[in-house]
């Protein structure tokens, strides 16, 4: 049936033309649609549908949990079905469990479509990140990638409350569902499995497994870190002294902080090695964090929030490639985006676990002390990379 709805649904693609990378690059944008702007989203479940601070993170959190579920089971079964087909299914998914939330307003009933919603998100994230970790130059197109997802959630950021306020969250649900939908269109273009289409980069390497465990741990505790910070990061604006939309505009420009962040990753490649950018880029990443305590006004706040973004997507675009680096089958890129997840799962749930009302203080210390550990773990695997590649 499936391959009636989808034309050509067996026939190859070329992995690297624009098409198809332009496609995963979609998909990807339509599995974080939500995600890359939740601060807003969490804005959206406290004031408009009057949930509470922690209430309204249990629910991100959830979400993000739905997504984490599906990229750790893609982990074991991507390869056993045909891509195209796990795209097909996971839009229906999201289509179907954004409708859904339009009709319910209890807590725990939009928290269960939210799930639902996350479960097919992370089937659209898993195979969109492994489609680009599998191409001939993953550095670049992984910053391609989240330059194209900031660039979305700028433009949504920075609409939300004017949204809200003419069409409250429904308008936002079903603009949700309208992206999935026209993701349909795309889903043939994009390879069947993994098989035929695996590029290993140029300085690929079978790492030792201790050396990728401790990078699958580097990166869980990075997302971990990203996800206890982010879900709060307008309430901690509000808090610290600036309007809904002086916040909005500050988190806008931090998303267009951030592209530029990408497109930096896109620009140096590995031309000075993964080290080097890894290390500035975790850096920049938690020190903007220490001006966020107490009262900062809109344009501390914005400042510290750009320099943050800016980092975060410098960072994360060299994170990936370095998995795609650390095995020649793409198999890590893939459990490494499950750990992506599970830290981005885990992180709302735990903020709203140590953040007391009105003092997110605890919250952006562990969010500090999380992206330092990662730095920390991940030089070890990226520099003994570095070194079997010199000596191959």
């Amino acid at each position: 049936m499936l391959n009636t709805l989808i034309p050509g649904s067996d026939e190859a693609v070329d992995s690297n033309s624009s098409i198809t990378i332009s496609s995963a690059i979609f998909m990807s944008v339509i599995g974080a649609d939500v995600f890359i702007v939740q601060p807003g989203f969490v804005l959206g479940m406290v004031q408009y549908m009057g949930f509470d601070e922690k209430v309204a993170a249990d629910i991100a959190s959830v979400e993000m949990w739905g997504i984490a579920i599906t990229t750790v089971i893609m982990t074991f079964f991507a390869q056993r079905f045909n891509w195209r087909h796990v795209f097909f299914i996971s839009l229906l998914i999201t289509i179907l469990g954004n409708i859904a939330s339009l009709f319910v307003d209890a807590p725990l009933l939009f928290g269960i479509t939210r799930f639902i919603v996350g479960f097919g998100a992370g089937g659209l994230v898993s195979l969109s990140f492994t489609v680009v970790g599998l191409t001939a130059k993953p550095d670049r197109n992984f910053a391609y990638l989240i330059m194209w997802v900031l660039f979305y959630g700028a433009i949504v950021m920075m609409a939300m409350p004017t949204a809200y306020q003419l069409v409250g969250m429904s308008g936002v649900l079903v603009f949700l569902a309208l992206l999935s939908a026209i993701g349909l269109y795309f889903v043939h273009f994009l390879p069947a499995s993994g098989e035929e289409h695996a590029q290993a980069e140029e300085d690929a390497v079978n790492l030792p497994d201790n050396y990728k465990y401790i990078a699958i741990l580097a990166m869980f505790l990075y997302f971990l870190g990203h996800g206890v910070v982010w879900a709060y990061l307008f309430l901690i604006g509000i808090i610290g002294g600036g309007s809904e939309q002086e916040i909005a505009n500050g988190l806008t420009l931090s998303q267009f902080g951030g592209i530029v962040g990408a497109i930096t990753a896109a620009m140096i490649g590995i031309k000075y090695g993964r080290s080097l950018p890894l290390s500035i880029g975790i850096l920049g990443t938690f020190i903007p964090f220490f001006w966020l305590f107490g009262s900062m006004g809109a344009l501390v706040y914005t400042i510290a929030v750009c320099v943050y973004n800016y980092s975060w997507n410098l960072t994360h675009p060299f994170l990936l490639a370095a998995m795609a680096s650390f095995d020649r089958s793409g198999r890590v890129v893939t459990i490494a985006v499950a750990a992506q997840m599970l830290g981005l799962a885990n992180g709302p749930w735990i903020a709203a676990r140590v953040f007391t009302e009105g003092d997110f203080s605890n919250v952006i210390w562990l969010g500090i002390m999380l992206f330092s550990a990662s730095l920390l773990l991940i030089l070890p695997p990226v520099l003994k990379q570095r070194s079997l590649a010199q000596k191959s």
